[in-house]
């Protein structure tokens, strides 16, 4: 009878350690990660094909494809006049203040990558040295059509004022990954990086837009219901979780140094209202916190991508992030890690060899297909960005993918410049 006893004990201890080790799988590890499926073959079958025919030299299409336009606009850093450029005009033109209205400055802004419009003056041609022979684009008195067509060259500026334009501060280092293959980051390299925490328990990463809102992944902010989906959290019925279970870490780069009261408390969550917890599609939520961020050099924001800009396969991006440094690791990583991730390009990573069409036109793959280095539990939510010569942009979100690191699975991104539409409006109405 005793020996019965024990064996019952036994049991029931073992049924209660696999019911909350079910239970903290079911927490959403962060990364979604899916299972190989059964017609992949053995692991021996798969390493003879790391590189099959995906690897083809077919020219593949932008892997972000940016809105052409026939006028495109820079803000020169020296006195923050708006400049412009038409196609077939040579030179950059100021642009002349008359018919300007206030909101095609927090239209331009957006359009090269920034969040918002943070001031708009009318500056005087004679303060201003013009060289001989400038012209000037000026607004159309109707303004009708798209921004590109409302636009017209003129010889003179008859108002004698010029536009200047200042948009919100992104995009800088204060110098100058759970990343698989990547190495320790100083501090203030990404000072967008943020960790989104449960309490002080990391959860996911995030980027800083403006000192209220963070930019991260929609499955990083929902729990499945008891009972629903599975480990890999792909779930049906999930929740998405309040406001005041969150804490949000800015401006450090070890999780040794997190200090509750650190943390600021969060406002609201905003999941896209498309987000599909089944496919990962739109996998995207702003965070608006309690309190603004203090910027400094460790803690800034990122820019978002420029409208009209194409991003093609090979170009260089960084993942950062806090998440495990090993496949199967238990815990996250103590210091934040980065790693070089190259864009692949789409056609590539839905082809029947990698991720056989699961990507949507909200998705993009960046890493390597020999695997080795890539994102992975823990990271979720956090940047991809890529250096265009003048400043980083938030390029991805780390969303999901098949294991980490794996050959043939890359990692899965959500693509930022398809969804900036949607992050323009959240932030303008809250």
């Amino acid at each position: 009878s005793a020996r019965r006893l024990l064996l019952l004990l036994g049991l029931a201890g073992l049924l209660a350690a696999m019911a909350a080790g079910t239970w903290q799988l079911g927490q959403c590890p962060m990364k979604h990660l899916k299972e190989p499926q059964p017609e992949q073959g053995s692991p021996q079958e798969q390493e003879l094909e790391v590189t099959p025919a995906c690897d083809n030299e077919e020219e593949e299409e932008p892997v972000v494809r940016g809105a052409p336009s026939t006028v495109s606009f820079r803000i020169s850093t020296a006195n923050s006049l708006l400049e412009a450029r038409l196609e077939a005009h040579p030179g950059w033109l100021l642009v002349c203040h008359g018919h300007w209205e206030p909101s095609l400055g927090t239209l331009l802004c957006q359009q090269l990558g920034y969040l918002s419009m943070t001031q708009q003056k009318a500056v005087s041609l004679r303060d201003v040295q013009v060289s001989a022979g400038q012209q000037f684009l000026q607004v159309r008195a109707r303004q009708e059509g798209s921004l590109e067509d409302m636009w017209q060259v003129r010889s003179s500026c008859q108002s004698g004022r010029i536009v200047a334009l200042q948009c919100s501060e992104c995009g800088l280092q204060a110098g100058a990954v759970r990343v698989v293959g990547g190495t320790d980051v100083s501090p203030g390299r990404w000072p967008w990086q943020v960790s989104v925490c449960q309490g002080s328990q990391h959860r996911c990463g995030g980027s800083v837009l403006a000192p209220e809102w963070i930019l991260t992944a929609a499955h990083c902010v929902h729990s499945p219901q008891p009972g629903a989906g599975s480990p890999q959290c792909r779930c049906r019925g999930c929740r998405q979780l309040p406001a005041p279970a969150w804490l949000v870490f800015a401006g450090m780069v070890t999780h040794g140094s997190l200090r509750p009261e650190a943390g600021v408390p969060v406002r609201a969550i905003i999941a896209h209202p498309l987000y599909n917890d089944s496919s990962l599609d739109y996998d995207m939520a702003l965070i608006r916190l309690q309190a603004p961020l203090n910027f400094s050099r460790a803690i800034r924001a990122v820019c978002l991508p420029p409208a009209p800009r194409d991003l093609l396969q090979g170009t260089p991006c960084w993942v950062s992030g806090w998440g495990h440094t090993a496949p199967g690791q238990a815990q996250v990583a103590g210091t934040l890690k980065e790693a070089l991730v190259p864009l692949i390009g789409t056609r590539r990573c839905n082809s029947s060899c990698v991720y056989k069409g699961e990507l949507t036109a909200r998705m993009l793959c960046a890493g390597h297909l020999r695997g080795h280095v890539d994102a992975c539990q823990g990271d979720s939510g956090g940047p991809l960005v890529c250096w265009d010569g003048d400043t980083w942009r938030l390029v991805g979100v780390v969303s999901w993918g098949q294991g980490c690191a794996e050959p043939n699975h890359p990692g899965v991104y959500t693509n930022v410049a398809q969804l900036l539409p949607w992050i323009h409006q959240v932030t303008q109405m809250h």
